[in-house]
């Protein structure tokens, strides 16, 4: 999931408190202080096993067997860790020859590998499974998408607590492929170590390092690099698909067969939670138009109600790209006729008030739509999935206090999850670490301190600005023409408006004849697509057509 710019982070402060011990009782009490040395010592050692535990690989192997669309599954789990370095590490340098005596920055990167049984590695493609953030764990694809079990959750309504369903996952990927589920750094049960670590691995291209890395390890660990290969990204993991695509072919010299994008943000220009931060470039406004039209469709908001949503969006886009496009580039120096026009336009299809369009100067941003749309019920509508919505806290304010979304399934997610990895993957409860509980860690806070700068491909600096990843996968499709790029969107995500990556795919700077090797689909769903039952359902189909016909298995094998 892709975090919002707008939203304050709560950072929480640990105290610790030390105690001294006076030299007067260390001489008169020789007794007491051998007692405390012992428990002391124990410390010592344990901080000395959870060290190597967090700097060397780890691995719990589990099996377990799930039904997908009637056929049955046997697979082997894989649950740990590999070990991942920054820029210009050198295997070959001995930890007592470094200079400095820093101990140098490394991510331990928590995984869980899905095997399937009996079958040969040259004919069974292996996909590498992430979400975004940046800063999020991988547990939503994980227990709501494709992994053998999921977690039951309400379709667009507050899940009920606890105790959750977790239940076979007959849309699991593991029919067609061998799937990879990554955390990114400094989540789930992976760690950071060393000097400067989060300085090491939070920013656009030290994690996209990490995961080009981790890739290239992983097949070499697991004997895979001859497999069909696929990435699967989600929201800010599309943008690190696009940059780890072109690393893999650039640095590492592995070309990919696929590359599977859901709920796309590639240029960060495009992003409509802050548009109004960004004067001059009204095109997130654009994008976010037809998103905004669904979402007001599906609460019964406009005000000639059409029967058919495809055909009304396809009406909306034209719109957008036409008169409301030319609307905006005029500026201030548009007429009042015209700006009358077009905020009447926009009522009609949006449902907002034309009073409050004209305040917001035709530019309405992400917050203040979902703030507005049903402000007259006291309501706001979800961010992640506009489906959803939930008592506003503060019906004064201009945008939401939280995303009714997020607030009605991440519970069911986390709970699932915990159960799942400590009663059936078997990991999460090491003693080697502390008193044997580890925590498995959703979110880090790398967003409030990431490094957003990135080098395109064939420059000699990085851009300190909006992200903009558009070279990089248009660089990796031209390195490898028969690279194929899948793209998934949900109609109802005001995360990244499904036009929005409509909009990037058109505008990649690569021929029109390479640009047939992409695909696109759209879902009545949010930016979770798999959130909604149906949608999942479809997801599974399409994304398992994709994988079978962009490979062709070795004869005889």
């Amino acid at each position: 999931m892709k975090q919002s710019y707008r939203a304050g982070v709560k950072l929480a402060s640990l105290l610790a408190s030390v105690s001294v011990l006076g030299a007067g009782m260390l001489v008169a009490q020789p007794a007491a202080w051998a007692e405390d040395a012992k428990p002391a010592a124990e410390t010592a050692k344990a901080k000395d096993g959870a060290a190597d535990f967090f700097t060397k690989p780890q691995s719990v192997t589990s099996t377990g067997s799930v039904t997908v669309h009637g056929a049955h599954i046997d697979y082997q789990a894989v649950s740990g860790t590999l070990i991942v370095h920054p820029k210009g590490w050198d295997d070959a340098v001995l930890p007592d020859e470094d200079k400095d005596k820093k101990t140098p920055a490394a991510a331990s990167i928590f995984y869980v590998a899905y095997f399937k049984k009996g079958v040969r590695p040259e004919n069974r493609p292996i996909t590498f499974i992430y979400n975004g953030g940046p800063g999020s764990s991988t547990v939503w694809l994980h227990m709501g998408a494709f992994g053998p079990k999921k977690v039951v959750t309400a379709d667009d309504a507050h899940t009920p607590a606890a105790p959750y369903a977790i239940v076979n996952n007959n849309d699991s990927l593991l029919d067609v492929s061998d799937l990879v589920f990554i955390d990114a750094p400094g989540t789930g049960y992976g760690r950071l170590t060393g000097t400067d670590k989060e300085k090491t691995f939070f920013g656009t291209d030290a994690d996209a390092r990490a995961f080009t890395d981790f890739i290239a390890q992983f097949l070499s660990r697991y004997g895979r690099y001859n497999s069909p290969k696929y990435l699967f990204g989600e929201s800010y993991g599309t943008t690190r698909s696009a940059i780890v695509a072109n690393q893999l072919a650039d640095d590492k010299g592995i070309d990919l067969n696929g590359v599977i994008l859901l709920s796309q943000i590639l240029n960060y220009d495009n992003d409509i939670d802050a548009a109004q931060m960004n004067p001059s470039v009204d095109q997130p406004y654009v994008l976010a138009l037809p998103s905004y039209a669904a979402t007001a469709w599906y609460h019964k908001r406009i005000p000639n109600q059409p029967n058919d949503l495809k055909g009304f969006l396809q009406e909306v886009e034209h719109f957008a790209l036409t008169d409301y496009t030319a609307a905006l580039q005029d500026g201030n120096s548009i007429t009042p006729e015209k700006r009358d026009a077009i905020a009447q336009k926009l009522h009609d299809y949006t449902g907002l008030p034309v009073d409050y369009i004209k305040k917001a100067d035709l530019r309405v941003n992400g917050g203040e739509f979902e703030k507005t749309l049903l402000g007259d019920k006291g309501v706001d509508t979800g961010r992640l999935d506009s489906r959803f919505s939930g008592p506003t806290m503060d019906q004064l304010s201009q945008y939401p206090f939280y995303d009714p979304q997020s607030s009605a399934m991440s519970s069911a997610y986390i709970a699932a999850f915990n159960d799942y990895a400590r009663n059936t993957l078997h990991y999460g409860n090491s003693s080697v670490v502390g008193d044997g509980y580890q925590e498995y860690k959703f979110f880090s806070d790398a967003i409030t301190k990431w490094d957003f700068s990135h080098a395109q491909p064939n420059t000699d600096f990085p851009i300190h600005g909006a992200v903009n990843v558009l070279p990089d996968l248009a660089s990796a499709m031209k390195h490898n023409t028969s690279l194929k790029v899948m793209l998934n969107q949900g109609y109802y995500d005001l995360g990244t408006p499904y036009f929005e990556g409509i909009y990037e795919m058109r505008h990649l700077p690569i021929s029109h004849d390479l640009s047939k090797n992409i695909q696109i689909v759209q879902y009545e769903s949010g930016h979770m697509v798999y959130a909604h039952q149906d949608s999942l359902a479809q997801l599974h189909d399409n994304v398992a057509k994709f994988i079978t016909g962009t490979y062709s298995p070795l004869a005889g094998k």
